[in-house]
């Protein structure tokens, strides 16, 4: 199942009242109604890296499988923070240099153990290249890991995968496996 946070897409809402801590919230809530109790898979691009790190905290040994696409982590400080316009506490804290690297999704990433897939393309002038090893790292400390590397493709994944969709199978495949 897909959704759209608020703000997105089809959604209501408004991007500037989201925050991280907010995507956490909706998330869980379409999980808790719609997932069942079975094992989960789950996938985020890009600033949704962050939110399927904190899922994987929330849900533990529940989650079989997660595919991060060009995944992005966020200091701790900005969690609660709403987006906004571009000028508030969220971008100060996002532009600050190296803020990332307090990220509670970094060692909740280093403590999962199941399937992880990490995909990346091959050009990311959204993601620094720094974030994407940090992300690497935490996933091969406990995680059956592997990489997707798409040589053609740009920051938005998404749109990749819907115009190749033999790469989205490939990813599907790999976090199946096992």
């Amino acid at each position: 199942m897909a959704f759209d946070f608020s703000g997105h897409g089809r959604s209501t809402g408004h991007l500037s009242e989201l925050s991280l801590r907010r995507r956490f919230e909706q998330a869980v809530a379409v999980i808790d109604a719609h997932a069942g109790a079975g094992p989960l898979v789950l996938v985020g691009f890009s600033m949704s890296g962050q939110t399927v790190a904190d899922l994987v905290r929330h849900y533990g040994g529940r989650v079989a499988s997660v595919g991060l696409c060009a995944p992005g982590v966020f200091a701790a400080a900005a969690w609660a923070e709403p987006f906004g316009d571009g000028t508030g506490a969220f971008t100060r804290i996002l532009r600050t240099p190296h803020s990332w690297r307090d990220s509670p999704a970094l060692p909740a990433l280093r403590a999962f153990e199941g399937r992880a897939v990490l995909v990346t393309p091959g050009t990311d002038t959204v993601i620094p290249a720094e974030v994407t090893r940090a992300v690497e790292e935490a996933l091969c400390a406990r995680a059956r890991y592997s990489r997707l590397k798409l040589p053609d493709a740009e920051h938005q994944l998404g749109l990749w995968f819907r115009d190749h969709p033999e790469n989205g199978r490939e990813l599907v495949t790999v976090l199946l496996q096992g």
